[in-house]
């Protein structure tokens, strides 16, 4: 058995307890708190670091397996970003308005059911795709690897406080866990299947919408109360672990 592969199925398993665990930490307790924005800031500097950059590569294989009219539709998996990010964009406004509509009528700053479900579905395939990512990457070397899951882990405590707020106590009972099965789901589907290139490139940058959107927009709001300061230096530590091998290098 391939060390990456022993490897990716652990590090899917510790994202997993992230979602059942992360609510319990003390820390998360606290609205906004510092632990917050520093993996929010971890979660932006990977997006610049490492998320675009892979974005370039996957535009390259993409247009090298293209036929026909899709060949000549310039930036694929730019187009493919920007539907991700739009997708989860609508779902945290359904999320916010179901909210303000829920406490006009006195039932609590909480989303309907419906509304509930609908985000678990959509944040459950979020989640496999990250999962079957962890297999399948254009760069799969085990330092790339861990930086990939460290950086999804905070990005994760991130989200789960997030729906948390939105859903209360039906998160508890019922989302946290489906969001964690769904990881060791797409692992498990990503050791059974392989896919072409190209599929995976769509499926990257699907995934990198939704990433850039749920990073900012856990930072950006007033009423989030964000440290600008931890974010900040989180996003500095994450641009330094990133480039240790080169900095090394450099003072050789």
């Amino acid at each position: 058995m391939p060390i990456t592969f022993a490897l990716s199925g652990f590090l899917a398993v510790i994202l997993a307890l992230i979602h059942l665990f992360c609510g319990k930490l003390r820390f998360v307790d606290i609205p906004r708190s510092r632990w917050l924005s520093g993996a929010g800031g971890v979660s932006v500097a990977y997006v610049f670091i490492h998320l675009l950059p892979e974005l370039s590569e996957y535009q390259f294989l993409l247009r090298k397996s293209q036929t026909g009219i899709i060949f000549y539709i310039e930036n694929h998996v730019y187009l493919i970003a920007l539907i991700g990010l739009g997708i989860f964009y609508w779902l945290e406004r359904l999320a916010i308005v179901s909210c303000q509509r829920q406490q006009k009528v006195g039932k609590g700053k909480v989303t309907t059911v419906e509304i509930f479900w609908l985000n678990i579905v959509s944040f459950a395939i979020y989640n496999s795709l990250i999962g079957y990512l962890l297999l399948h990457r254009e760069q799969t070397d085990i330092a790339n690897l861990i930086s990939f899951t460290s950086a999804m882990a905070l990005h994760f405590i991130v989200n789960d406080h997030g729906l948390r707020q939105n859903h209360k106590s039906i998160y508890d009972r019922f989302g946290k866990w489906i969001l964690a099965f769904s990881i060791i789901l797409g692992w498990v589907i990503g050791s059974a299947t392989k896919i072409t290139e190209a599929a995976i490139a769509v499926l990257f940058s699907f995934l990198a919408g939704g990433i850039i959107l749920n990073v900012l927009k856990e930072e950006l709001p007033e009423e989030r109360e964000s440290r600008f300061w931890a974010f900040a230096l989180g996003a500095c530590i994450y641009a330094i672990l990133s480039n240790t091998q080169t900095i090394i290098e450099f003072y050789r």
